[in-house]
């Protein structure tokens, strides 16, 4: 195993790595009750997508670390759920069967492009600056979804949105961010997933002894509904794609608003990871990233598969890295702890929107790192980069942020002379991009 995984090279050894899968499946494993929640809204089983969510985690991260040796956590994406949810199947009213569909051949397309080595040209291709303010936009994108879910943030038809009013759901949101944000600050192993359990229990009061969750609660007064322990796998989603229907002419756009924006974003996200836990080769460039990026196109076409949305590399896997995790025995490991959930369903469905919003705020929180990194000094990168950060939040679109930050990016170098700095494939993509906003 030593051998294998190279630990000489990188300097580590078992015991390390192992409580580097620890503590990163600590950090990720939010997203075993998170994802459900999101793409529930759907009108998809939420013990099927739970059910789904932990077998694609599963065998992604072990993917990831016995393919590419990376200690890199895959699992179904953050910003992406919402893609799926809120942009294609609520947003565009296709069927959640089409959608996946729809995401089981974007699959198929990343991982001939990520075979040919076509995806790695694209991730060089790819300044920098626009990479740290990708990452830091999704953080935005995923932080405001979290004061959505809460009610924290509610639309107003004079202001766009507003700060909603202070209730017993705020109050009790507010609480649990509060206790989530010292756990994070003290950094006690489990954070997210010690303030989830925290906030509910706070919110099991509600609609019992005070306040109405009904708004958030699909109509339902009471919070946090006791239904037992255990239970069998959920997988009724599994093979539920309608693989024809999203073949059909009409359905391209579709396909192809998979393919444009779980590429960026499964790539800005590995970028992320690879930023913030300095996972670089001696060009600067992400390490093993074909390899990785094979694994991250296999998890989206396995994601269709067994019910959820696509798969990417998570940003948290740096908490690993931060324990002495270096190789892929940590993505080995954490990918192991993520099995036993397919059974605790009962558990983890009791979880209400208001525990899971201060999990979704500080994972923002996480993502703002590479921020700092841009420089803001030099006008022609810093306004691109920031196109890319805020417009991902305020159009509620991670592919609109992308496609403005690059082209204008292509843009404003060109008229300033410096075409060096915009390569061939770059244009490849503005012409991609261009594309999308038609579709």
């Amino acid at each position: 195993m030593k051998e294998f995984f190279n630990f000489s090279k990188y300097q580590t050894d078992t015991k390390t790595e192992i409580i580097a899968g620890i503590t990163t499946f600590l950090a990720t494993m939010y997203i075993i009750i998170v994802n459900p929640s999101i793409i529930s809204n759907t009108g998809m089983s939420f013990n099927g997508v739970l059910t789904a969510t932990v077998l694609v985690s599963a065998f992604s991260s072990i993917m990831m670390g016995l393919y590419a040796n990376n200690p890199i956590v895959v699992a179904p994406g953050m910003g992406l759920n919402a893609f799926f949810t809120y942009s294609v199947v609520l947003g565009m009213g296709v069927k959640w069967e089409v959608a996946l569909g729809a995401v089981f051949w974007s699959g198929i397309v990343f991982l001939l492009l990520s075979i040919f080595n076509i995806r790695t040209l694209i991730v060089q291709a790819i300044p920098k600056q626009i990479r740290y303010a990708i990452s830091a936009g999704i953080g935005l994108f995923i932080t405001f979804i979290g004061f959505v879910n809460a009610k924290f943030i509610v639309d107003n038809p004079a202001t766009l949105v507003s700060i909603g009013p202070l209730d017993s759901i705020t109050i009790t949101f507010l609480i649990g961010l509060l206790i989530t944000s010292i756990l994070v600050i003290k950094r006690i192993k489990g954070a997210l997933i010690l303030g989830i359990a925290a906030t509910t229990l706070l919110a099991i009061p509600i609609g019992r002894f005070y306040g109405d969750a009904s708004a958030i609660n699909y109509g339902i007064s009471t919070l946090v509904t006791w239904k037992g322990f255990l239970s069998m796998p959920d997988f009724s989603l599994f093979l539920g794609m309608d693989l024809v229907e999203s073949l059909k002419l009409a359905l391209f756009p579709v396909v192809f608003a998979f393919l444009f924006t779980d590429m960026f974003d499964s790539i800005s996200t590995f970028i992320g990871v690879a930023e913030a836990a300095d996972l670089v080769d001696e060009n600067g460039e992400p390490r093993n990233i074909k390899e990785s990026l094979i694994v991250d196109a296999v998890s989206t076409t396995i994601s269709g598969i067994f019910g959820t949305s696509s798969g990417t590399s998570y940003i948290e896997s740096a908490t690993g890295v931060e324990e002495g995790g270096r190789t892929g025995l940590t993505a080995v490991i954490a990918g192991l702890l993520f099995l036993p959930f397919m059974f605790l369903s009962p558990i983890l469905s009791v979880v209400p929107s208001i525990a899971t919003a201060p999990a979704l705020i500080l994972v923002g929180v996480f993502m703002m790192k590479p921020v700092l990194k841009i420089n803001w000094g030099k006008f022609d990168d810093s306004i691109p980069a920031f196109f890319g950060m805020i417009l991902i939040p305020l159009t509620y679109s991670i592919t609109q942020g992308i496609i403005w930050s690059f082209i204008s990016w292509t843009i404003i170098k060109l008229v300033m002379g410096k075409k060096e700095e915009v390569s061939w494939m770059l244009i490849v993509i503005d012409i991609l991009a261009i594309a999308a906003l038609f579709i």
